[in-house]
């Protein structure tokens, strides 16, 4: 779905002002919206769509400041595959961030039984309301295999359609077939496209009909649930991660905050995360918010660490400067890594072997 011409940088604003005054934790924005955050402004935008026009390939092709919307050739390797470099240039510790804390599968109840469900769109009833999603089961589907379990969730104004059309967040593309992926649909938000205000946890609530439905009818690994998302997806994963409820291993939110979904809730819950947004982006400072929020959730301290990741190695010199930092002393298994580079609001490019060698090291 791509944005009528001259509506992307409204939809910023109406994105920046939705977050204007909330805080994590607080609903004293006023007047607030659904979700926790704050409706300032957002009247003047009808119409706005949030998705970013894209090519038949699925990439975005919506410029930020100061870049051209290029990517550079996908690099084979993901902030998994790292070194990190200390403050004189020079390697430090080696390794791949995070590692450890590798936990047993926990099969759930489908496993050991043929797939009750099948690729393609799907409609579960969620309190009385119609929610549909789309799936996709691996070709080769053994029903002795835990699956991994990712959940791409789409910006305001996009679609299941969407994320399932870009190769959901270009995971498809390199997976071979070791995970299951899903693509949520969202509600109407403020009547300006489909997206994830969390109404009295509905959509958390959404979130739980599926992964009951998939525990019975598929064999996943109930400890290896994950969540990506861009905008409006990627402030739904962060209230995921927040939430005691969200079962999320690790989260890679793309340019998002931990407001406008629901404010954070307050526990210690540990999440893996791996969080991009563009330097120009209007989320910016929320999004460095909700990043911080992870950092004290997983043990994590300050300064972080530079890495010297392939992922940022293979952009576009439009995005450059790109950095990929690493926060000390987390929680074994439970790294935050924040990946910044030159751009605006758009899907971090070039992303999807990055997403898999991060998820899958847990």
């Amino acid at each position: 779905m791509a944005v009528q011409p001259g509506s992307w940088g409204l939809v910023l604003v109406a994105l920046a002002t939705l977050a204007a005054g909330a805080s994590c934790g607080s609903s004293e924005a006023s007047p607030p919206v659904v979700g926790g955050g704050s409706l300032v402004g957002s009247e003047a935008v009808p119409g706005a769509r949030e998705t970013a026009p894209t090519t038949d390939d699925g990439r975005s092709t919506s410029p930020g400041p100061g870049t051209s919307g290029a990517v550079g050739a996908p690099s084979g390797e993901g902030v998994g595959n790292v070194t990190r470099v200390d403050e004189t240039g020079n390697p430090s510790d080696p390794g791949g961030p995070g590692g450890g804390a590798v936990t047993d599968p926990a099969p759930s109840g489908g496993c050991g039984n043929p797939a009750g469900l099948t690729s393609g769109r799907a409609s579960i009833d969620v309190a009385g309301k119609p929610r549909e999603y789309i799936l996709r089961v691996p070709e080769n589907y053994d029903q002795n295999r835990p699956y991994r379990l990712i959940f791409g969730w789409h910006p305001w104004g996009g679609s299941a359609q969407q994320i399932e059309s870009r190769g959901y967040f270009g995971l498809e593309s390199v997976i071979d077939e070791q995970a299951i992926l899903v693509a949520p649909e969202g509600q109407d938000f403020r009547g300006n496209g489909l997206g994830w205000g969390n109404a009295g946890g509905e959509d958390i609530a959404f979130l739980q009909a599926m992964l009951d439905r998939f525990d019975s009818q598929l064999c996943i690994d109930d400890n290896r649930i994950f969540s990506t998302g861009f905008s409006f997806g990627a402030m739904f994963s962060f209230t995921l991660a927040c939430s005691q409820d969200g079962r999320m291993r690790a989260i890679a939110p793309q340019a998002g905050n931990a407001t406008t979904s629901g404010p954070c809730e307050d526990g210690a819950r540990s999440v893996a995360t791996l969080a991009f947004i563009g330097t120009d982006d209007t989320l910016l400072d929320g999004h460095r918010r909700a990043v911080d929020i992870l950092v004290e959730r997983n043990g994590c301290s300050a300064p972080a660490a530079t890495l010297q990741a392939s992922w940022c190695d293979g952009l576009s010199a439009n995005n450059e400067p790109c950095s990929c930092v690493e926060y000390p002393g987390c929680k074994e298994g439970y790294p935050v890594i924040s990946c910044e580079y030159k751009a605006g609001h758009q899907f971090a490019p070039e992303a999807g072997a990055t997403l898999w060698n991060f998820f899958s090291q847990f």
